[in-house]
């Protein structure tokens, strides 16, 4: 069952709240910020190697264009530092673009300009020059205060987008009507980043399955042994205040570890640390490099855990099936290296097959559901990890408080 729309969504300008569209000029904002791969029919050219954040926006832009307007399409691509750089150029996505909305124009990486990031009203001037309205269909960057995003709303009538308008009436729905029981799965490397969230929801979940490089720092407030595994010692008294707080809290009851020292990730070439537990699809395949085995809950010394175990698995998807409302954000191990992408891709199956509704918070899990195909059997994915944490975690966005002030919105701003 679909969590009824949020207050949130609700006070949100929508398409059909912009001034007529026909003969007029349109920015928008979207997320095309996504991976490229050298195309194979072309040597030293490179092609989008997956378009799911463009077909996203496709109802947007495709609404617009049939309505008549001029519509100009912007987007960051990669990090570059404020300068062009070759490498995050948007041709590729600027080719693959034309041949899914023809006419659609896409200015060139947002990113090469300091001003986007800094949010400069120089470099605002300059995007909204010559417009006559705005749409925000980038929800995965609209966490950041940045020009694109909270500058022409202030200036131009404008529109939450369609994917960007139902991100937030289904995330928003989460915090506000979820049917229970609602279980949260949140993986991925870095307690930092995640504790905020968790502490939120914490207070709305029926149980929450903690898995990733993130659930050693949770094991080690609970007394056991991780080995050489990633900690986060800064975090673990937090985590035993969570682990305290009265919520139903399942960890790893086993880890597939690899011998430290031995390489691992995309090919067994060697991920970088702060990496673990936050690679893409499984697709790696890397199969060489250390001796792996399974571990119960205590981690030997001298191996590091890469993956949920598959009695954890098990038990991760035990929950999920009797769930009412899944929402789960984050990779269960390192999915780029096959060796420790099992955990992810058993909870994946176990989401896709759950009878309740299941969200997916954006990033390298929809690249996982994809890769397995089972992204359709998914009731929503979402176009934004980290915006999706931050909604839930913070209960709005910069880029939605613009859009609440736009001179046309109908709503009042939200308290």
């Amino acid at each position: 069952m679909t969590p009824a729309a949020s207050s949130l969504a609700s006070s949100l300008p929508r398409l059909e709240d912009l001034p007529e569209v026909r003969g007029r000029h349109v920015l928008v904002r979207v997320d095309f910020n996504v991976p490229l791969e050298e195309d194979p029919a072309s040597p030293g050219a490179r092609r989008v190697a997956d378009d799911f954040r463009i077909r996203a926006a496709l109802p947007t832009l495709r609404w617009l264009v049939e309505r008549g307007a001029h519509v100009t399409a912007c987007s960051h691509l990669g990090r570059p530092k404020g300068a062009p750089d070759p490498r995050f150029d948007m041709a590729p996505v600027r080719a693959h673009l034309e041949t899914l909305v023809p006419g659609v124009q896409l200015l060139e990486n947002l990113r090469f300009s300091p001003g986007e990031t800094a949010n400069d009203p120089a470099f605002v001037d300059q995007l909204v020059a010559g417009q006559d309205a705005y749409v925000n269909e980038a929800f995965g960057a609209s966490h950041r205060a940045h020009a694109s995003i909270v500058g022409p709303p202030a200036r131009l009538p404008s529109a939450a987008g369609r994917q960007l308008a139902r991100e937030v009436e289904v995330i928003g729905g989460l915090l506000e009507s979820p049917a229970h029981p609602f279980v949260a799965v949140v993986g991925g490397a870095k307690v930092a980043d995640k504790l905020g969230v968790l502490e939120v929801l914490a207070k709305k979940v029926d149980v929450l399955c903690v898995g990733g490089a993130m659930a050693f720092t949770f094991l080690v407030a609970t007394g056991h042994s991780v080995g050489d595994s990633l900690v986060d010692p800064e975090h673990v008294e937090s985590c035993a205040k969570l682990l305290a707080s009265g919520v139903e809290i399942v960890l790893p009851v086993d880890t597939v570890a690899l011998e430290s020292g031995a390489p691992f990730g995309a090919g067994a070439g060697g991920g970088p640390r702060a990496g673990e537990s936050s690679g893409g699809g499984p697709s790696g395949g890397g199969s060489s490099g250390g001796e792996v085995r399974v571990v119960d809950q205590d981690v030997p010394d001298g191996w590091r855990g890469l993956d949920i175990g598959p009695k954890t698995a098990a038990a991760f998807g035990e929950v999920v099936a009797d769930a009412a409302t899944v929402f789960w954000n984050g990779p269960l191990g390192v999915t780029e290296d096959d060796r420790f992408a099992s955990g992810t891709r058993k909870v994946a199956q176990a989401v896709a097959t759950s009878r309740g509704f299941s969200v997916v918070g954006g990033g390298d899990i929809v690249s996982a559901l994809d890769h397995l195909g089972l992204a359709d059997r998914v009731d929503f994915l979402s176009t934004g990890g980290g915006a999706s944490l931050e909604l839930l975690e913070k209960g709005d966005l910069p880029g939605l408080a613009a859009l609440r002030n736009a001179p046309n919105a109908p709503h009042a701003p939200h308290p």
